[in-house]
């Protein structure tokens, strides 16, 4: 099922989160950012020209979108962290798979096409935020409203990039090339935000965790992209809960974190909604199986892995 490719993709950004919190010590959020970016436009540069994949094209103005998108709420979302304790600013970002249902289920309420299957998902999804607000137990101050509100909307954008991607994805685009558009998009904008807050000197040290960034950033940016492509949209979105668990057990790893029973208990129905899903939607498919669709280019076929 090519949405498990979402529990790789979380498990690399769990990994590179942990980079960033290291990495924050030596670096400014725009020049992780720019960093980043810059290591994930090479690779896949590098990936598409081995492959005879060009860079360019017909379908220019989706990818700026999804690449606005997915910026703008990396940028918002980094915002919101500074105004708000981590566990509200990751839970209130973590909302974009919500968004995503009510956005496919406005969609399909219009084309009068509802899914009962899609209904049982979304009802799945609800449970896992259920288990993100036991495992994080965030909490917004009254005099913390604005910072709630920017990271609402950065879920908001996240959910727009991910309905992109899967618009991308069925016009025929490439992993690797949406993947090179949200890189290149990301490292304007890290650039911009770099020259702002000034550049910082490199260390050995700081230089690894740049590099370890990037390389974890273009994996889970490539599996994503893949599971958002081929997988079920609702499913994939589901699916990316699992990053709250790894990061979690991450933190108990390197900062000896501490979790209480409600956490453990979010954790549970996390991990309990992705496998019930998973399953609903493999019985689904063997039921239903979905006939093949022609490939509508030869690079459409071109799926590269990093």
């Amino acid at each position: 099922m090519q949405s498990l490719w979402m529990l790789f993709a979380a498990f690399a950004f769990s990994l590179m989160g942990v980079g960033v919190k290291l990495a924050a010590d030596f670096y400014t959020t725009g020049e992780i950012v720019f960093y980043r970016s810059l290591i994930g436009v090479t690779i896949m540069w590098v990936l598409l020209r081995s492959q005879g994949v060009s860079v360019r094209t017909p379908h220019m103005v989706t990818h700026i979108k999804r690449s606005l998108f997915g910026v703008t709420a990396l940028l918002l979302w980094f915002t919101s962290i500074t105004m708000l304790p981590l566990a509200t600013a990751m839970t209130l970002n973590y909302m974009s798979p919500i968004w995503i249902a009510l956005i496919l289920g406005a969609g399909a309420a219009l084309a009068g096409t509802p899914g009962a299957a899609d209904k049982k998902l979304i009802g799945a999804i609800l449970l896992s935020f259920g288990g993100v607000l036991c495992l994080l137990q965030p909490s917004v101050g009254h005099n913390q409203l604005t910072g709630g509100m920017i990271g609402l909307i950065s879920g908001v954008f996240t959910a727009l990039a991910y309905v992109e991607v899967r618009q991308l994805g069925q016009l025929g685009e490439p992993e690797g090339r949406i993947v090179f558009y949200f890189s290149a998009v990301g490292l304007v904008c890290g650039l911009v935000w770099m020259l702002y807050s000034g550049v910082s000197p490199h260390t050995w040290r700081g230089a690894g965790l740049l590099l370890v960034i990037g390389i974890l950033a273009t994996l889970g940016q490539t599996s994503m992209t893949r599971a958002y492509k081929r997988g079920n949209t609702l499913l994939t979105a589901n699916l990316q809960y699992a990053g709250i668990v790894f990061s979690s057990l991450w933190g108990i790893l390197v900062w000896n974190d501490k979790l209480n029973w409600v956490s453990w208990l979010g954790m549970v129905l996390i991990i309990a909604s992705g496998i019930a899903t998973t399953l609903t939607r493999a019985r689904d498919t063997d039921r239903h199986p979905t006939p093949a669709t022609p490939v509508k280019s030869a690079e459409a076929e071109v799926h590269p892995e990093v």
